[in-house]
């Protein structure tokens, strides 16, 4: 250990070359397997180094929790389903922040050690980060998994709360940073958790993959927190890293989805000047409806289609029926396409993932701003389980919450199939008037026995 302890900080250099290259790989469908490898060897080089340079480790408790957290992390990888992915990312963000709060209020407390000026800021940083993260993911996670209702929590007085709550944030971390007063550190913690809370429950379900994404960031922050707090370097970086890509990937995604990065920041995003969402259901309004085979044979004779997945196909676990069913027009001389929009699913690239495990070949997936113009002279679109990311309020309505926002051009296509369970409204709680079109044939069904028949009906 002590001949490992002198060239610690070339191994730490070493990690994070690898994890950079690991967001290199996970960038592109072709290099996430080898990304996640570089991360994975990037984390053993880390966690082994840091045994050797830390002072007098328990290396029983430690061994046990990394045993104990690989058992229940092997576990949980094997048996969560694709549809669950949004919420457990959410509630492992949670786990970094609490960490980083727990590890923070440890330091605080640690009894014959002086923090100085710098520690102390660190230690209020690394800290309401922390909380802000832990309460902010475990609100994302009830939502996502359905334990709490999507619409956001709405008011004149939800502003000003925020505003109370991280103005006495920030005064009690400044008490702490003059006075070393460890009540005053406590009571920073627990406002920072509250605010954790009234920053995410205030956005709607149909921008929660941009939460996931800033969740992500978050998290990435409060490690490099505790990074600081344990002057450990690979933690700073490592920290830095995931918080400064997924600071990007949110910009990226406000862009598509025509929000303010600052908006999502404070909690803002889905409460907008807009008005009120249409009510769902339709039932005044007239729309066609067939069957699977109708479907099938309309796609089965046409020239070019390009199908539009969402989360109703990862619920129904239909993409290896769908990707039978393409393979089938393929056959048949069909140019078959997916469209992907950025915020489609429940969180950043879900439908890439959900596509990959039914093996689409990576160029038949396209991007919106790579497909959106092939719209027009496509023949038949088939959104499958996808509603907010096709609804042409978003350029047709200023009056419409997700006005503004790039959506996938799917109402122009000469013929348009939807598979859905009903007519309700999707996940953003908006009616869509794609659905009443005169070119539009929904189909109503479970995403995968509807599927499932459309094959049959290419035999």
């Amino acid at each position: 250990m002590q001949f490992l302890a002198q060239y610690a900080d070339w191994v730490y250099l070493v990690a994070a070359v690898l994890f950079i290259l690991a967001l290199k790989g996970l960038s592109s469908p072709l290099g996430a397997r080898q990304g996640n490898a570089y991360g994975m060897i990037g984390m053993a080089l880390s966690i082994l180094i840091t045994f050797a340079v830390a002072p007098n480790p328990n290396f029983a408790l430690i061994v046990g929790a990394i045993i104990a957290g690989a058992a229940i992390g092997g576990y949980r990888a094997k048996t969560v389903e694709m549809t669950q992915m949004p919420e457990t990312v959410a509630l492992m963000h949670s786990l970094v922040g609490l960490a980083a709060v727990l590890i923070a209020v440890a330091a605080v407390f640690h009894t014959g050690v002086e923090h100085d000026g710098v520690h102390r800021f660190e230690l209020f940083i690394g800290c309401f980060i922390g909380a802000i993260t832990f309460t902010a993911s475990v609100v994302a996670y009830l939502k996502l998994s359905g334990k709490a209702g999507s619409k956001p929590l709405k008011g004149g007085w939800v502003k000003p709360v925020q505003t109370i709550l991280a103005l006495a944030m920030i005064g009690l971390g400044a008490a702490y940073f003059i006075t070393e007063n460890l009540q005053a550190f406590i009571a920073m913690t627990a406002v920072a958790l509250v605010l954790g809370y009234f920053l995410i429950a205030p956005i709607g379900g149909g921008d929660m993959p941009v939460v996931v994404s800033m969740l992500n960031s978050y998290s990435g922050w409060a490690a490099a927190g505790i990074g600081f707090t344990l002057n450990n370097s690979v933690l700073i970086i490592a920290g830095s890293l995931v918080g400064s890509s997924g600071a990007i990937l949110s910009y990226i995604m406000c862009k598509a989805m025509n929000r303010s990065l600052l908006s999502v920041i404070f909690g803002g995003m889905g409460t907008s000047d807009a008005g009120p969402a249409a009510a769902g259901g339709g039932a005044q309004k007239n729309y066609k409806s067939g069957s699977a085979e109708d479907a099938s044979f309309l796609m089965g004779n046409a020239d070019s289609v390009i199908i539009v997945p969402g989360y109703g196909l990862a619920v129904s676990r239909a993409q290896h029926a769908l990707q039978e069913y393409a393979e089938l027009l393929h056959e048949k001389g069909v140019n078959v396409r997916y469209a992907i929009h950025p915020v489609a699913g429940r969180m950043p690239g879900h439908m890439n993932v959900l596509l990959a495990e039914a093996e689409v070949p990576y160029d038949k997936v396209l991007e919106m701003e790579e497909i959106n113009t092939d719209f027009s002279n496509t023949d038949v679109v088939l959104v499958i389980g996808a509603n907010d990311v096709v609804n042409p309020a978003a350029q047709k309505d200023p009056q419409s919450p997700i006005y503004g926002m790039p959506i996938l051009d799917a109402h122009k296509a000469r013929t348009i199939i939807v598979v859905k369970r009903s007519m309700s409204a999707g996940y953003a709680g908006l009616d869509n008037d794609l659905f009443y079109m005169d070119k539009t044939m929904m189909v109503f069904g479970d995403a995968k026995k509807v599927v499932e028949d459309m094959v049959k009906g290419l035999h």
